[in-house]
């Protein structure tokens, strides 16, 4: 059907149409920045939570949360940072690509307030890198790497401190939890700032080199990790949904949906599209 439109497109312009790919249903493939659609979910008649999460100015890694976006007991909503805050069982603190600036814009929206109230009322709290160092005493930048050079008071929930330095950290991890050694959880580091005075005894995550991550309160009710894509694996996931509130979990994985969107992505490629123009391009451009 869309033929004579593929050869005018070709005589025209004198560039190869290489295919027409058709609409794929289903197919869930992570964003870069923007913060994508995601299906409605029904809720109705089964246990679930709801997790909110503030939309940072500088958000980063926001796909952090698309296995809790996408999990069938999860209501998930990002709240802009001038909306008020809904009654949740979980806040989780993302990370940032300037972490005291949109801390300071935190703190102009009064969130420290709503969360102090959060957890008030026996709700529970995380944060994910720039949020596990909001969530200690001190972000320091002497060098002025994200801004102006200066020290910004964290929430203080932890006692830790964090101090930002050019050499960026990204490496890949995986851990067991510490009250739970046989729950493992995977991901990978991206941050610039170091992290000084956790107190082992607290930690979250322990390492098989004996290497300690976040840190989780006597209460139980706050924890902070540098671990991105923690929510991804369904051991993790499980753990700290059902820390977070939920009592009888559907198991999921989340990355088995990856792998079938990758999977249906490149079947859909290789049956609509002309693997040899493309090889013929990309030698051309060699």
């Amino acid at each position: 059907v869309l033929e004579s439109g593929n050869q005018w497109l070709q005589e025209n312009t004198g560039k190869p149409v290489l295919g027409v790919l058709p609409y794929l249903h289903n197919l869930h493939i992570e964003a870069e920045d923007a913060l994508s659609a995601m299906p409605e979910k029904d809720l109705d008649g089964q246990q679930s939570i709801r997790i909110v999460v503030p939309v940072l100015s500088r958000i980063a890694n926001h796909t952090d949360f698309d296995p809790l976006r996408m999990h069938p007991q999860v209501e998930f909503v990002f709240v802009r940072l001038d909306e008020n805050i809904p009654a949740c069982d979980l806040i989780i603190l993302p990370g940032s690509k300037n972490v005291r600036q949109d801390l300071a814009l935190l703190r102009e929206n009064k969130w420290p307030e709503a969360i102090a109230q959060h957890c008030r009322y026996g709700g529970k709290l995380m944060g994910i890198c720039a949020g596990l160092q909001m969530l200690g005493k001190n972000i320091k930048d002497p060098q002025g790497l994200e801004g102006p050079k200066g020290t910004s008071e964290g929430l203080a929930y932890f006692p830790y401190e964090t101090t930002l330095h050019e050499h960026k950290q990204l490496k890949q991890v995986s851990a067991v939890f510490c009250d739970q050694p046989l729950v493992k959880a995977c991901g990978y580091e991206i941050h610039a700032g170091v992290t000084t005075n956790i107190p082992s005894s607290r930690a979250l995550l322990k390492s098989s080199e004996n290497k300690f991550d976040g840190m989780i309160s006597e209460d139980g009710q706050i924890m902070a990790t540098y671990f991105h894509g923690i929510f991804d694996h369904p051991e993790a996931c499980e753990y700290l949904l059902s820390w977070a509130g939920l009592n009888t979990i559907e198991v999921y994985d989340y990355r088995k949906i990856q792998e079938q969107s990758l999977d249906l992505l490149a079947d859909t490629l290789e049956q609509h599209l002309d693997p040899s123009l493309i090889e013929m391009i990309i030698n051309q451009s060699i």
